[in-house]
């Protein structure tokens, strides 16, 4: 029988968190151990992981006093685990009852034994696919991302992410969506885990890559589904989104690329991506994303000698 363990980070998901902890709960199960459910709170405000003890779960609550950031948390939660496999689940995350059935069914496969990740399908609000595969970051990806290039000449340049695959099907990705990510524990230990520099974003991205260079597949498997909501917790605070997002960015491209190619990622991060940003925003009449965009922009620049002593100690 296999098993694992689930980790949950939760940072003021308010509801979600409940939602998510009870769609576990109907799970089914057969044949399936799960150990634990471990929900590392980080630091939250709104008591959401308050009152979670009448849910019929083998459930354990990290409670930080600080928030020590997504990467830290999830590696905390991962602590000391013995389960074979760990699922890392956003809280705006339900699992329907079948969902681990079909995971696990097809990982016990013999073919499949090279896969060390796997993601799901995973289904909006209208129950339709959300495109949640990407291909690995290179710096011309994010200079063609920069300025809006995929967007205006989607058939010439690819995005990122695999808006242009349906994910009816399954197949071998270079990187499946963090909100449903679960990983061989023997893998995660292997690489030490995520890596706490980023604190939060670009840590799945950066971990699949790592599993890849180590001999391991990630793999989209289109047979299991849940639902997603999307965005989450984030949506309160898009100026924040938007600066882990690039801080994590930079720390991504001088942990894998060459330093030129990593400084050039810099320079257009710092300098010509906020423009670009502020004329899609104007474009579109919107003050608000306007004034985000630019909160967003001085905090990262702000910040700048803290993220640099990160680039300095890259792995």
């Amino acid at each position: 029988m296999l098993s694992v363990d689930i980790i949950i980070v939760n940072w003021n998901s308010g509801r979600q968190l409940f939602n998510c902890l009870k769609a576990i709960g109907e799970v089914d199960l057969s044949d399936i151990e799960l150990k634990s459910v471990v929900v590392v709170d980080n630091a939250s405000r709104d008591d959401s992981h308050r009152g979670l003890e009448n849910l019929n779960l083998p459930l354990q609550i990290v409670t930080n006093l600080t928030n020590r950031g997504f990467a830290a948390a999830c590696n905390q939660g991962a602590l000391n685990s013995k389960a074979d496999y760990l699922l890392f689940l956003n809280p705006d995350m339900a699992l329907l009852k079948d969902s681990l059935q079909e995971v696990f069914k097809f990982l016990t496969q013999p073919n499949n034994l090279s896969i060390g990740i796997l993601g799901i399908q995973l289904l909006n609000d209208l129950g339709k696919i959300c495109r949640t595969s990407a291909r690995f970051p290179t710096p011309a990806r994010f200079i063609v991302k920069m300025i809006a290039l995929d967007r205006i000449f989607p058939s010439i340049f690819q995005s990122h992410f695999m808006t242009e695959w349906n994910h009816k099907d399954n197949r071998d990705v270079d990187q499946v969506m963090g909100a449903f990510f679960l990983v061989r524990r023997s893998l995660f230990e292997e690489l030490g885990g995520f890596d706490e520099r980023f604190f939060v974003y670009f840590e799945e991205v950066d971990f699949s890559l790592r599993a890849r260079k180590a001999g391991w597949k990630s793999y989209y498997l289109a047979e299991a589904q849940a639902y997603h909501k999307g965005g989450g917790t984030s949506e309160q605070v898009k100026a924040a989104r938007l600066f882990y997002s690039l801080r994590s960015r930079i720390l991504y491209g001088f942990k894998h690329f060459g330093w030129i190619s990593a400084i050039c990622l810099m320079l257009a991060t710092l300098f010509i991506e906020p423009v670009s940003r502020i004329v899609n925003a104007l474009t579109k009449r919107s003050g608000k994303e306007m004034i985000e965009t630019i909160r967003g922009y001085l905090m990262l620049w702000r910040d700048s000698p803290n993220w640099f002593r990160r680039v300095i100690t890259k792995a």
